[in-house]
């Protein structure tokens, strides 16, 4: 039953419906070359996938198949072969319309929650009254109005991951990228995170790709799963659609369908 979901609207190489609308990644490798005499190494090959706006994907796979590497290049930060695209235009290098969400918040310790999300329009020169006045948008979105006069040291962990996502978003970016977001996060918070970032999404209509190790995370945030096989030249071994209803809920997580799709996942990784 499980591998009726294969993918068939967004297989490797195929358009994201809606001709150039959303994130279309066709045969993207990344090599890497340490120095010049040392031989280079190709950490991805011919990963193909697309993301139509409103939709998650998440990229599973072990340690070192080249996740991060893949966020990197569809954040323009590390050079690639192949065919990455927002909207039909070429990703080229770093711009306003892509956000990265690192694993650890890293906040300025010197800065208030609400002028840490500020932050970024601050360097994009923003007037400020508009940065003011989509930084209190943002503060509203994520539930933080009444922490925004308070410093990164007096929330707790998953407070800060809040402020990180606020940060993130208050640019009106096109496209998240997310790197393990809530892996630094005890189990309770982790899950709470998950359902506060996936009722956010559920009102947004932006692109994302998430990047995790936890196979029942990401078939509960994301409408697809990519799963990659070990590196170096890591490429696609299984696209996943998931078919689970939005609103996401707690419910979700006992939910026959959703169970089945970890069972499978679990079986491609061997842990089932």
């Amino acid at each position: 039953m499980a591998e009726e979901r294969l993918l068939s609207s967004a297989m490797p190489g195929s358009p994201a419906p809606g001709g150039a609308e959303g994130l279309r990644v066709e045969n993207l490798s990344i090599i890497y070359q340490k120095t010049r005499s040392s031989a280079p190494l190709r950490a991805v090959k011919d990963v193909s996938f697309s993301v139509r706006p409103r939709e998650m994907i998440s990229l599973i796979g072990p340690s070192g198949c080249g996740k991060s590497s893949i966020l990197s290049a569809l954040a323009g930060l590390v050079p690639y072969q192949g065919r990455a695209e927002i909207n039909g235009k070429p990703i080229v290098g770093p711009a306003p319309d892509r956000a990265f969400v690192f694993q650890a918040a890293s906040l300025l310790p010197w800065r208030t929650v609400e002028r840490n999300i500020r932050y970024g329009l601050e360097l994009l020169h923003v007037p400020k009254k508009d940065a003011v006045a989509a930084t209190e948008k943002v503060l509203e979105l994520i539930g933080l109005t009444r922490f925004k006069d308070m410093y990164p040291s007096q929330l707790s962990g998953g407070m800060q991951q809040r402020v990180n996502f606020a940060r993130a978003l208050v640019g009106d970016p096109v496209m998240l990228l997310m790197d393990e977001p809530f892996a630094a996060l005890d189990a309770q918070t982790r899950e709470r995170l998950q359902l506060e970032i996936v009722d956010i999404w559920q009102k947004s209509d932006k692109i994302g790709v998430f990047v995790t190790h936890q196979i029942d995370e990401a078939v509960f945030i994301a409408d697809q799963v990519v799963v990659l096989s070990p590196g170096p030249e890591s490429d696609v071994v299984k696209h996943f659609d998931i078919p689970l209803p939005r609103p996401r809920t707690p419910k979700t997580r006992s939910d026959p369908e959703f169970l089945e799709l970890v069972t499978e996942l679990r079986r491609i990784f061997d842990l089932a």
